[in-house]
């Protein structure tokens, strides 16, 4: 037992493994229960037992290993990563499990396989079965069987692979053991059910008897196709979908899903192929030839019985194929005829699509031989061609079939036809395109019409098929003028073609699905006919009606076609136009007069031929009108055209007569149905007065309206000839130069270029200049449309003419062709132009090179001719090459059909002599233009041999190969090439050269495709063994190439491909896969795929490639307008982009590298740059040293491409370029820094880990280097955000690096102090002391000199820092530290003056080389820094300041100093004797005076650290501001750094509040200390009212903010000394509001008001002490109102109203908010009076709040109180105004008070308050307040009014300037000045009521009131408690502010003017003589002032 309850306690995981069996089993209990318990299928939990699964299963003990099995069957089931052990678990059960005799053990292997299929690892399974056949153990064989049969069943034939199953089935159905052979028998049936007749041909060579067996059991299979009953799990929605059905009660989607379940496996795939090419008769190809008959048969019934083979073997059957197709066309001998083409049916049968590319040869030879009228021969021969067919596309043979179609033989004319039937039934909607559709439908209905009834028969049947293959809508457009008769017949056959697809796509020729045999039906059988019926019946209506409506496809010459290119494309458009085009025939003079005097009126007609012009002109008029009102169906548009011709018809003389008649033809053809009969009888007449100066342009109206009706080809065809006929150029002139306008309008489509091209050679060559320039103006039309092939007509006319055209082309360059906006639009109504529409942009560039003429070259290549070119003697070789080249350049345009020559060509390609080679090449090149994309019927028997010379070992050879593969490829598109095997045979060769060749042009062209034919597939066994090839570029090159594969094939079916490597070559192989995944490109969107590559030539454009180094001073680094954009665009578009990271570079980050560079360098450059050879590298560093200055915006605008390129460099082991490198980076850091540029994070993260390796060098030279260039790297990236980067280097396995980042640690803190520490100094200093213990003595004494640093500069603070360390480690620092022996306190001055060089150029963020926002900011913060007065006051925020907290990038307090030397000097002259060492001060703050660097830079970097995160930093900081700030000489040495120092404060007031109150660890006595220090401070700071001015709005805001929050935290009242803290901000925030600049201050508490009111979050307690502060202020208005920008006080509050409507804000919680405002308000309306309403200046839209109304209302009615009243009864008046609003108020504003009263501090404050309030509201009740206190408190109030009002009237003598009362400015103080804004208002604004006054003050100066009124005045101000001095801030001032907000700088003037206003007022005061003697002065004045404001 003892053991027994040791393995109890062990865990589950640990008693799995257990060597006792019982503690096996009682682990497998458990982790069954565990397994079934965890929902989570991801769970951690599953990982444990990922290594234990196998044992489960392969346990040694039976009955524990059932347990086991139960247990692994549930985890493969759950488990997330179950996967993972699919190999060596199902390894496990077939060698384990299956030989147990229990059953239940074999059932749970094979459920086990079976849920391993479900969870996706199904081939993994498979494989491990498979594996297990070839176990000698039969029951082990019987039950892999088994299981795979139960997959089948189950899972069915799309997951379980047939192919190798069926591979091994004969050798199972050989076993001696009755079992295996019985589970043979049954899996065989199972796979009979699922691939039907497929598995016969593998299966023919079993024993007869089991064969016989089988063939019982799969008759009694059922008929219907089976469906699997398990699914994966990502295709368990269609189980449940399955269930539904079923439980539905039947299955309805049964149809739906046998298309998805047709047979996936072809017999065809089955079989092994078989070589027959070397099995042939050695004598065949004599005995082929032989005269006798019989040996010629023996010869081919050799082939008939090597071609029974059903799959053959690939290889050159060229041949073969030549000699069959002889015998066919040539032999006399029908029988061999016959046998011959059952030879070549054998062949495609045999080859499939490998046959493809011999079709197009023998193709025309049998459906020529189609006239042997032999049942047998004609059978034969029609298998032949069908099973050819079948091996090719339809679009590849449809030349040679179009050929033979106009054959005179009807027999041949039937056999085509039915061929062309049989044809269509493969063809589906998209293989049978309307461009391939147009040619065979126009062939076809001739045949309709043939004499010979086979012929027609068959063509009915040939236009049914199509007609059921693409439905109605797709053929209607050629059927249209077939009548109704034949058009029922058509549709008849169409009912009884069985299509081969049903409803499959065509893929048969794609897919190699279709049948064994050709000509049986296809194993799918019909299954969507019905389908097709359904979509093509029920559209006979637009059929009916198409020959009456006026539609019709685009237009097109109604020439027969011809055969041949020009016939076929000529036909190509046909037929839309026939839809349209009226049929009529030319009717007598007679018929047309007797129809046209139905219509027109009698007198009309009668006037025709009047003499009289008038007569004609009437008689004109009134056919106008009549063809106008008359019906499109009525008008008989021939008669009346007739009518017009008739005498004198188009002589007429009078030209308003025929330009009306004109008109008129214009009139019929666009409202009439206008025939081509109609046309001819005008068209003479119009191009005979086209050139008349004034009819030329209704000529051509009436042209174009015919061509509209006629399409425009047949017009111009018309008209070009007439023009031609006639001698007058004029009229040649005009009719090209309407021809080129109406090409312009209608488009290029269906015109007849051969046509025109010869006209316009006869235009070229007349004497008329006028002419010539026509003919070459259409010459440009022309080449929008055709493009540069066009001028291959005109290369042999005048050197001179030929220079005109060239110049002509050039200005056509570059643009596109106009949209067509005739012909157009009547078409789209009809249905038959649909498609016509769509398939334009297929055929685009094809259409128009069809279009042009082509020559049939056949006859030239005569078989002297090849015999030539296949010449023993290289010369004649040459020479018959040459004659070729001839012929083509002659012809320019060929036919496909060119005889002999391809076989000839290919011939050459393989030449000795490399010079042929090269020729032929460059002929296919000349082929490929000449033939354009007919070219492709060639690509299989031309192209392909193409593409084996890339292996040539010549790199000219190579290039030139390429460039042909280009050109052919450029005409046929790509699918061609990727079809079949020829390209995955070719990259099967293991020459590297085509290997990489061919990879590359893959690689090139695969991006641009948008679907490529399946067989790309084959292709990639040999990408993956060019993978591991032994060439390093073949490797690179596949590795390129295969994400476009992946593109393609997606990533399922490349890994699946893998399954066939080696497992190490599959692992590597998966690796790259997956990196491909993440670089794979999307598929290119647009409709055709470009030909272009992607990556293009661009660079090219920038430099010629062979630019010498001295001429390329612009294009070392090409500038881009936005290099950013460009790069990633550059790359984005096209791949998914790496990250730059990376511990060696792999390829693809080069090749990365050098696509981004492509777009910034030129091209030479870059060759250099990516060269492998390092001396080029070099060369590339040496160009780049050179134009580092002259291109600095182009270097910074690739900065970030730049570095990586020299990371790369950093991994090269070349010592001199590595040290090229390092000299680079040191110039181009310190240009950086002059540039003031600021890295940005993805610059620097990609570009410092890679120069920090390089820091641990051995060569003691680069490590200088490194480390200077990281020295520079600190002005222009931040030092806090370098740290973590050399931090990082410290953790390197190279000692040298470790202690070189540790020294360069030290540098940063020495240098910007402990905020460089990241990410705290605590962290930072930790992972420094793990050094100190290091094995390697240089890394031990660099911690420990880095921490001695540190200790420098904070002290002991240091120990507290680093942690716990080790004895040994402490007492190394500590002897270290003795030995260094240094103060802390020295440390700062050290820091300035040791490294000047790190601080001057440091500026703020605001001013980086990024400009754009940057620069706007920095101007932002000039402006607001002006507002606050001190435009001057610019200053330089040190960068750690800057850096470490972010929020201040953002603020508007750091503004870049532009000259730090002027500040500099201003501050040591102002401050000489603060350089004077006094030994007191010396003691205290050592930094300021030691100094011999700026002041500025010290007060910046202590302001810096006022906002640290280190409480004592901040302390420090401080109390060192502290000290200057308490010593009057020295505290203007923070002017200018106020702001800052402010938002240094409320940042660490914002820190405290956030992170260091919430911080549990820090002693609250520390954050006391701090908050006394910082509220010190402050009150120290705003009891100098000079520098408390300084701060600006912004700050103020955010200060207040800051102050409020701080009040109301209630963690503070918590705290012992809370109280006291509270009570100081108290102090503070009264402080600020009284010194700070009154403008700021109220502006800022107006926008906190508006922002707490609109933040949710905000308490609010918050807004009212905001509040609170503004009353405050409403109280100080009195004393500071003149000192105020009240038009920008008026502008916030604008603002708050226009936020806060007087509606919004009564919705408020409490009555505040609206009281405060209206007490604002009111006040500065009664110290201001009317001129208030002057000061809106900054408003721009009044209406938007309810400001102005307001201020209207209150002086309204503070002027119906005043009026000529006593200023006592105003103030009383006023303030019974103020009772009534606000009673609550008083009352609040007296609890205030005597709540101030009782408080310590604040009891003088209170009292003051107190008797300012007595004072202004006399009877005011202060006796409720009082009769609740003590009577102790009562006299103490009583007693403190007293003596204040004492000491006020001491005071009283002492003139103010601010206790004057508005009304008394207003009523008598008339000065001068004060009527300018009254008489200058005149332009148009709205007067108020202070226009009013002003002028009645005027009115009273000039009578002599003033002096009267003044002398009764001093009675009123001895009322007053202080004397009036008359003060006036008139209109003048208000002109001075407006001025003031233009500068932006409103101190200097206030004060000017005011001194000025005071002056000249008293002046006006004391001489009342003066006034009127001053009011011609006056007037003078006032104009100047008016045009000033004008």
């Amino acid at each position: 037992m003892g053991d027994d309850s040791e393995w109890m306690k062990l865990p589950v995981d640990q008693k799995c493994e257990h060597k006792l069996w019982k503690a096996r089993l009682s682990g497998y209990e458990e982790a069954l229960k565990i397994f079934q318990k965890i929902k989570d299928e991801k769970s951690p939990e599953w990982s444990k037992y990922l290594g234990l699964i196998k044992k489960f299963v392969t346990d040694s003990n039976a009955v524990v290993q059932l347990k086991g099995l139960e247990a692994a069957l549930v985890y493969v089931e759950n488990a997330h990563v179950a996967g993972k052990t699919t190999g060596e678990v199902v390894s496990g059960v077939v060698s384990k499990v299956f030989n147990q005799p229990k059953a239940k053990a074999k059932e749970l292997g094979i459920e086990i396989c079976l849920m391993y299929i479900e969870i996706e690892k199904g081939e993994a399974v498979q494989e491990e079965l498979l594996k297990g056949l070839d176990n000698k153990n039969p029951k082990i064989i019987v039950a892999c069987i088994e299981t795979l049969r139960k997959a089948l069943s189950e899972f069915g034939s799309k997951i379980i692979l047939l192919k190798p199953i069926i591979k091994v089935l004969p050798k199972l159905f050989e076993s001696r053991e009755k079992a295996v052979r019985d589970e043979a028998k049954l899996i065989a049936v199972e796979i009979y059910r699922w691939i039907r007749d497929a598995l016969r041909p593998p299966l023919q060579n079993i024993n007869s008897v089991q064969l016989k067996e089988l063939e019982e059991e799969w008759a009694k299979q059922p008929t219907g196709a089976p469906k699997p009953t398990r699914f994966l799990r990502s295709q368990q929605e269609l189980e449940t979908k399955l269930e539904q059905q079923q439980s539905a009660g039947g299955d309805a989607e049964g149809g739906g899903d046998d298309g998805d379940e047709v047979p996936q496996i072809d017999a065809y795939e089955l079989l092994e192929a078989v070589e027959i090419l070397s099995k042939l008769p050695k004598d065949f190809y004599d005995k082929i030839e032989a005269k006798k008959w019989q040996e010629r048969k023996e010869a081919l019934e050799a082939v008939e019985v090597l071609v029974k083979n059903p799959k053959l073997e690939a290889g050159d059957y060229a041949d073969l194929v030549k000699a069959l197709k002889k015998v066919v066309g040539k032999d006399t001998n029908v029988m061999l005829v016959a046998l011959a083409a059952k030879c070549l049916t054998g062949l495609a049968v045999g080859l499939r699509k490998k046959f493809g590319q011999y079709a197009g040869h023998v193709v025309p030879t049998i459906l020529e031989k189609f006239k042997e009228k032999k049942p047998q021969v004609v059978q034969a021969l029609q298998e032949a061609i069908d099973a050819i067919f079948l091996t090719t596309t339809l679009q590849n043979i449809s030349e040679d079939v179009l050929a033979v179609m106009d054959n005179k033989n009807p027999t041949i004319k039937q056999q085509t036809s039915l061929f062309i039937a049989r044809s269509f039934r493969h063809c589906t909607a998209s293989t049978l395109p309307k461009s391939l559709l147009k040619p065979f439908c126009a062939a076809l209905l001739k045949h309709i019409n043939d004499s010979a009834l086979e012929v027609r028969d068959a063509a009915f049947e040939a236009l049914g098929t199509a007609l059921k293959v693409v439905g109605e809508k797709a053929v209607n457009p050629f059927l249209a003028d077939v009548d109704k008769l034949k058009l029922d017949k058509i549709k008849e056959c169409s009912e009884k073609v069985e299509l081969v697809h049903g409803k499959k796509a065509g893929l048969a020729a794609d897919k190699k699905e279709s049948k064994p045999v050709p000509g049986r039906s296809a194993t799918s059988g019909a299954a969507g006919d019905k389908d097709m019926k359904d979509t093509s019946a029920p559209k006979p209506g637009p059929l009916k009606k198409a020959p009456a409506t006026k539609t019709g496809g685009p237009p097109k010459k109604g020439k027969p076609a011809a055969p041949g290119g020009a016939g076929s494309t000529g036909t190509k458009n046909k037929k839309g136009l026939d839809t349209k085009e009226i049929v009529e025939p030319e009717l007598s003079i007679e018929v047309c007069e007797e129809k046209a005097s139905a219509v027109l009126p009698p007198t009309c007609i009668q006037l025709l031929d009047s003499s009289n012009w008038k007569e004609r002109l009437a008689c004109m008029e009134e056919f106008q009108k009549a063809v106008e009102l008359m019906d499109r169906t009525e008008m008989p548009c021939q008669a009346l055209v007739r009518m017009l011709a008739k005498k004198p018809g188009w002589k007429e003389t009078n030209f308003q007569v025929m330009q009306m008649k004109l008109h008129i033809v214009a009139l019929i053809a666009q409202k009439g149905n206008f025939s081509k009969t109609s046309a001819q009888i005008v068209l003479d007449g119009l191009v005979d007065k086209i050139g008349d100066v004034k009819c030329g342009n209704n000529a051509k109206e009436a042209m174009t309206a015919i061509a509209e009706a006629s399409m425009l080809p047949w017009t111009a065809e018309q008209v070009m000839s007439m023009a031609f006929s006639q001698k007058n150029p004029k009229n040649q002139s005009e009719t090209l130069n309407w021809l080129s306008n109406a090409i312009k309008e209608f488009g290029f489509s269906g015109l007849n270029v051969k046509a025109f091209i010869s006209n316009v050679k006869t235009a070229l060559a007349a004497t008329n200049p006028a002419v010539r320039t026509s003919a070459i103006t259409l010459l440009g039309v022309m080449y929008l449309y055709v493009g540069p092939s066009l001028r291959m007509f005109f290369e042999d006319e005048k050197p001179a003419l030929l220079s005109q055209i060239d110049a002509e082309f050039e200005k056509m360059q570059g643009q596109s062709p106009p949209a067509p906006t005739r012909g157009i639009s009547k078409h789209s109504t009809s249905t038959t132009d649909e498609g016509e529409e769509g398939d334009e942009p297929d055929e685009g560039g094809n259409d128009v090179v069809d279009l042009l003429p082509r020559a049939e070259i056949s006859d030239k290549i005569t078989s002297e001719l090849v015999s030539k070119i296949g010449d023993k003697n290289w010369k004649i070789r040459k020479e018959g090459l040459d004659e070729v080249a001839s012929i083509i350049n002659e012809a320019k345009f060929i036919q496909p059909n060119i005889g002999e020559l391809p076989t000839a060509l290919k011939g050459r390609l393989n030449d000795s002599n490399k010079i042929l080679v090269q020729q032929t090449l460059n002929i296919l090149q000349q082929l490929a233009v000449a033939m354009g994309p007919n070219i492709r019927q060639h690509v299989k028997n031309l192209g392909i041999p193409i593409i084996t010379v890339l292996g040539d070992s010549k790199n000219n050879v190579r290039a030139a190969a390429l460039a042909t593969v280009n050109a052919w490829a450029e005409q046929t598109g790509m699918k061609e090439w990727l079809e079949g095997e020829d390209l995955s045979e070719e990259l099967k060769k293991e020459n590297p050269f085509l290997r990489q060749e061919l990879l590359g042009w893959l690689a090139e062209k695969l991006p641009t495709l948008r679907s490529t034919p399946t067989d790309l597939i084959l292709c990639v066994p040999h990408l993956y063994s060019c993978l591991e090839d032994r060439n390093g570029d073949v490797r690179k090159k596949a590795q390129d190439a295969l994400p476009f594969f992946m593109m393609h094939l997606g990533y399922e079916k490349m890994a699946k491909a893998t399954g066939k490597l080696k497992p190490t070559s599959k692992d590597q192989v998966l690796a790259m896969l997956d990196k491909a995944k993440a670089n794979m490109p999307a598929k290119p969107a647009p409709a055709k795929a470009t030909s272009k590559p992607v990556g293009g030539s661009a660079p090219a454009k920038f430099q010629p490639a062979s630019a010498p180094v001295e001429d390329s001073v612009s294009s070392s680094v090409e500038p881009k307008p936005d290099p950013k954009k460009a790069k990633t665009l550059g790359v984005s578009s096209k791949a998914k982009v790496l990250k730059w990271n990376f511990t060696t570079p792999r390829d693809e980050y080069i090749e990365q590298l050098k696509i981004q560079m492509s777009s910034c360098v030129a091209k030479w450059l870059q060759d250099e740059m990516f060269h492998s050879d390092f001396q080029h590298h070099n060369k590339a560093l040496a160009v780049m040293v050179d134009h580092l200055e002259s291109e600095k915006e182009g270097v910074i605008g690739c900065l970030d491409l730049i570095l990586k390129w020299l990371t790369l460099r950093f991994f090269d082991t070349n010592t001199s370029v590595l040290m090229k490198a390092l000299e680079y980076l040191k110039l181009l850091f310190t240009l950086l820094s002059e540039e003031e540029y600021h890295l940005t994070e993805n610059e620097a993260s990609s570009f410092i880990p890679y120069l920090i390796l390089k820091v641990g060098e051995p060569k003691d030279v680069i490590r200088k280097d490194v480390r200077a260039i990281l020295n520079r790297m600190c002005l222009v990236y931040p030092a806090s955000k370098m740290f973590p980067f050399i931090m990082e280097g410290t953790k390197s396995k190279n000692s040298k690096q470790r202690a070189e980042c540790l020294e360069e640690l030290g540098c940063l803190i020495e240098s910007y102090g402990m905020n460089v520490c990241q990410p705290t100094p605590g962290k930072a200093l930790k992972e420094i002391a793990i050094h100190i213990g290091d094995r390697d003595n240089a890394v031990r004494n660099a911690a420990l000199n880095t921490i001695v640093t540190v200790y420098n500069v904070h002290g002991d603070q240091v120990f507290k820092l680093i942690g716990n360390l080790s004895e040994k480690d402490m007492s190394m620092l500590e002897e270290r530290i003795k030995r260094s022996a240094k103060r802390p306190s020295a440390a700062p001055i050290k820091q300035v003056e040791e490294k000047p060089q790190r601080t001057q150029n440091i500026s703020s963020s605001a001013n980086m080389l990024r400009k754009g926002p940057a620069e706007d900011m920095s101007s932002k913060l000039n402006q607001a820094r002006s507002m606050s007065g001190h435009p001057e006051a610019a200053q330089t925020v040190r960068r750690e300041f800057q850096l470490d907290l972010d929020e201040i990038e953002n603020d508007n307090g750091t503004v870049r100093c532009e000259m730090p030397e002027l500040v500099q000097h201003k501050l040591d002259d102002i401050f000489e004797p603060v350089l004077i060492p006094e030994p007191k001060i010396r003691a205290v703050s050592p930094h300021f005076d030691d100094m011999h660097s700026n002041t500025a830079s010290t007060i910046n970097f202590i302001i810096s650290q006022v906002a640290s995160g280190d409480i004592n930093t901040s302390i420090q900081a401080l109390t060192q501001i502290d000290e200057v700030l308490r010593q009057e000489d020295k505290a203007e040495a923070m002017s200018g750094h106020i702001d800052q120092f402010l938002i240094a404060t409320f940042m660490q007031l914002r820190l405290i509040y956030n992170t260091h109150m919430a911080d549990e660890k820090l002693e609250k006595d520390e954050i006391i200390k701090l908050y006394s220090c910082i509220i010190g401070n402050m009150i120290s700071l705003f009891q100098i009212e000079s520098l408390a001015r300084e701060a600006s709005t912004g700050v103020l805001k955010d200060l207040m903010h800051g102050l409020i929050t701080l009040m109301l935290d209630s963690r503070i009242e918590d705290l012992e000394e809370g109280h006291q803290v509270i009570r100081s901000v108290n102090l503070l925030v009264v402080k600020v509001l009284e010194k700070s600049d009154q403008t700021n201050i109220l502006s800022a508490l107006l926008v906190l008001l508006q922002d707490s009111l609109l933040a949710t979050a905000s308490s609010p307690k918050f807004s009212e002490l905001v509040m609170k502060c503004l009353w405050r202020m409403v109280r100080l208005l009195p004393d500071t109102i003149n000192s105020i920008n009240l038009d920008r006080i008026l502008l916030d509050i604008h603002i708050f109203m226009k936020v806060f409507p007087k509606e919004k804000l009564k919705q408020c919680k409490s009555e505040f908010p609206i009281r405060t405002l209206k007490t604002l308000l009111h006040t500065l309306c009664k110290l201001k009076g009317p001129k208030i309403l002057d000061h809106l200046t900054m408003i721009d839209n009044k209406n938007e709040s309810e400001l102005e109304a307001h201020l209207c209302r209150m002086m309204k009615h503070s002027m119906d109180q005043t009026g000529s009243k006593s200023d006592k009864e105003t103030e009383k008046g006023a303030s019974r105004i103020d009772e009534k609003s606000s009673k609550a108020k008083v009352n609040d504003f007296l609890a205030e008070i005597f709540k101030k009263i009782g408080s310590k501090e604040n009891t003088k404050e209170g009292l003051a308050e107190l008797y300012e309030y007595k004072k202004k509201y006399s009877d005011a009740d202060i006796e409720p307040f009082l009769k609740n206190s003590s009577q102790f408190f009562q006299n103490y109030v009583e007693r403190g009014l007293r003596m204040i009002e004492m000491e006020r009237e001491g005071k009283g003598h002492i003139p103010t300037s601010t206790g004057i009362s508005p009304q008394i400015e207003v009523t008598c103080v008339p000065t001068p000045t004060s009527t300018v804004s009254s008489i200058g208002n005149t332009n148009g604004e709205e007067v108020g009521p202070s226009v009013y006054l002003e002028r009645l003050k005027i009115l009273r100066q000039r009578c002599g009131l003033d002096n009267t009124k003044q002398d009764d005045r001093p009675p009123l101000t001895s009322l007053l408690s202080k004397p009036a001095v008359p003060t006036v801030v008139s209109s003048t001032d208000m002109l001075h502010s407006k001025l003031s907000q233009l500068r932006e700088s409103r101190e200097q003037h206030q004060h000017s003017d005011l001194d000025s206003n005071q002056t000249h007022s008293s002046g006006a005061m004391t001489t009342s003589s003066s006034c009127t003697a001053n009011i011609d002065d006056l007037k003078k004045r006032l104009e100047r002032i008016k045009s000033s404001r004008k």
